[in-house]
């Protein structure tokens, strides 16, 4: 079990849960080093298979970029917890990296991941936010509200909600959060860029934000090992058809 008893209420009550000390240092700079490393090497192009964004560097696919990504959707603990919220049946729709730049005024709408509801099945959205950086309330730590995944409807107002909080935590912490509850990034105004990886899952009935199949590369594939191809449904027939037709470009917030 990842999670204490307390944690799995906090998870369960609010709607998220951190995690501190979660990467060993080693572990953590690795990762820091790597997504620098990928954000040098597509340059402009960096987050063009899914989104970009104004005043933030964005990286999609990044379990086709290295091995060291493919460790952080698959690691045991992490599973464990998003098991929690979404049940046993459950992939990785989507890891992606974000980075805000330093002095950008960007404040994301809240949000639901996907615009999700919760259906007659339960939740179906669970993302786990790794921190790369410092979140603190001066460089852009999200914002949420407490509990509001149960409310099962979407916000309708971009302004402040009066119970939300910042979470907020040092880098090699991780948040656990069912993606229902309404959540967004706030400005960093700092002079160092905030950067985290974003592992989305979603019940295993439901489209991938990013299809998987269609864009890691075929050597990527052959590689994995079968645990991980069940993770991003390479082999699902039932998959293909939830998720073809669903455009790289989505444009739903992350």
């Amino acid at each position: 079990m990842s999670l204490s008893p307390e944690q799995i209420a906090h998870l369960q009550d609010d709607g998220f849960v951190i995690q501190r000390d979660f990467m060993e240092a080693e572990y953590l700079r690795d990762l820091q080093v790597a997504t620098e490393r990928q954000f040098e090497l597509e340059g402009d192009a960096a987050g063009s298979e899914f989104k970009q964004e104004e005043g933030c560097r964005r990286l999609a696919n990044l379990v086709d970029k290295d091995e060291l990504f493919q460790r952080v959707v698959a690691e045991p603990r992490v599973l464990d917890a998003i098991a929690m919220v979404l049940g046993d049946e459950f992939k990785l729709s989507s890891l992606n990296a974000r980075s805000v730049d330093p002095g950008a005024e960007v404040t994301q709408p809240l949000h639901a991941d996907m615009a999700a509801i919760a259906d007659e099945r339960g939740y179906w959205v669970c993302n786990v936010i790794w921190m790369l950086d410092d979140f603190t309330p001066e460089n852009g730590a999200p914002r949420i509200v407490p509990g509001s995944h149960k409310f099962r409807e979407l916000p309708d107002s971009n302004a402040a909600h009066p119970d939300e909080v910042l979470v907020t935590g040092r880098a090699g912490d991780i948040v656990i959060m069912n993606a229902h509850a309404w959540h967004g990034g706030m400005p960093n105004r700092t002079e160092k860029p905030r950067t985290a990886l974003h592992a989305f899952y979603t019940r295993s009935d439901k489209p991938q934000q990013q299809y998987q199949k269609q864009l890691l590369r075929d050597e990527v594939q052959d590689s994995l090992a079968p645990e991980l191809r069940r993770l991003l449904a390479l082999d699902d027939p039932r998959n293909d058809e939830l998720s073809a037709d669903v455009a790289v470009r989505s444009g739903f917030l992350k």
